[in-house]
């Protein structure tokens, strides 16, 4: 693309106009990375001039919630993941009422006001288990909203109960569950999916389990874990995929990209570091025209990369994570407490204000 239809472009981003995968790919290849992250600034901005009262470009949110893998049997052996134990290792296990509580009761004297609860494939646990598990937390900590079960999880479900995925989602949302994570989706692409995780469900069911949640009224994150073996073709086949089921439902409350971690893991591949992701988070700002929120991932690439990551598309500076098992097992060990992430955000000149799932204020007075 010639330096002139580069221009070109840049102001049909600036001036809030749609683009094709085409067209991003010419931006990730070409723009330097200072205005990459600039055109995904202003796209924030236009994004959000309007959200809370008109202040949504004074406001940077965060959630305080906590992790909780209900078990961490699983039997789809991902390459990328350190987490997964075999039924019959010493160190599995799952969860105990006792434990829910004790770790909800923690989260809640924090001032948290959310679970986010998945496990691992196990081959063995049936329906009454997670509906009692659900059923638990909802009458014990009514207040606290449960985030749980990737699509991942609910096709496994569906294959373990003989189930269509439409009732399990019904059955799980009668019970108490309140939204579901974006996780699971790592690249959607099959090609790319067959090389890291051969046995969790392809791109279209996937895409079904979130079409169907969405039309069940549970809202979903969505997200992409890249950084290994994926092109830039992917990657955006991946947002365009996003993009299109968000047309079609306007089911997704936010976009959250992080890099592949690979400590521990099987998938012997590079990490991606600070400049690719805050190009791809950049892209992906762009691209999803119609997410209103992209979320900075702190964890994989620590506090500091996750502040700057608010000046190149993010609005929001994700979770406390009070609890988290999945990529810490991976090698990435960032801690953050809440007076650490309001600084961060108000350093930048933003107001920080803890938010819900739904990216409600819960905090007006603060």
């Amino acid at each position: 693309m010639h330096s002139v239809s580069l221009d070109a472009l840049s102001q049909k981003v600036l001036d809030g106009a749609r683009i094709s995968v085409e067209e991003a790919l010419a931006l990730e290849a070409q723009l330097p990375l200072p205005e990459l992250g600039a055109l995904a600034h202003e796209r924030r901005r236009l994004k959000k001039a309007d959200a809370y009262g008109g202040r949504g470009n004074e406001i940077v949110t965060y959630l305080v919630d906590r992790n909780i893998n209900y078990t961490n049997v699983c039997n789809v052996y991902c390459k990328f993941c350190a987490f997964y134990r075999l039924e019959n290792h010493p160190d599995s296990y799952v969860i105990t009422h006792d434990e829910l509580r004790q770790k909800v009761e923690e989260l809640v004297a924090l001032g948290g006001n959310q679970v986010l609860l998945q496990g691992g494939h196990h081959p063995k646990l049936g329906l009454d288990f997670y509906l009692d598990m659900l059923g638990f937390l909802r009458k014990r900590f009514p207040t606290v909203n449960i985030h749980g079960f990737s699509p991942p999880e609910f096709n496994h479900f569906h294959e373990v109960f003989q189930m269509p995925v439409r009732e399990v989602l019904r059955r799980f949302k009668d019970a108490g569950l309140g939204s579901i994570p974006g996780g699971g989706g790592e690249i959607l692409v099959d090609r790319v999916r067959r090389r890291i995780a051969p046995l969790k469900c392809d791109t279209n069911a996937w895409l079904s389990v979130m079409r169907e949640a969405h039309a069940l009224g549970l809202r979903s994150s969505a997200t992409m874990m890249f950084g290994h073996v994926e092109t830039a073709e992917d990657r955006l086949e991946h947002l365009r995929r996003l993009r299109d089921l968000q047309d079609e439902t306007g089911g997704f409350t936010a976009f959250i990209g992080w890099t592949f971690q690979d400590e521990n893991t099987k998938l012997r591949v590079k990490p991606a570091g600070a400049h690719a992701y805050l190009r791809t988070q950049a892209i992906a700002r762009i691209f999803l025209d119609n997410f209103d929120n992209v979320q900075s991932s702190w964890v994989t690439q620590g506090p500091k990369i996750g502040q700057i990551a608010l000046q190149y598309g993010a609005n929001d500076l994700g979770s406390t994570m009070l609890e988290e098992n999945v990529v810490s097992s991976a090698g990435a060990s960032w801690r953050m407490t809440v007076p650490e992430m309001r600084r961060l955000i108000a350093d930048l000149g933003y107001e920080p204000h803890q938010r819900d799932n739904w990216y409600r204020l819960v905090d007006l007075a603060a």
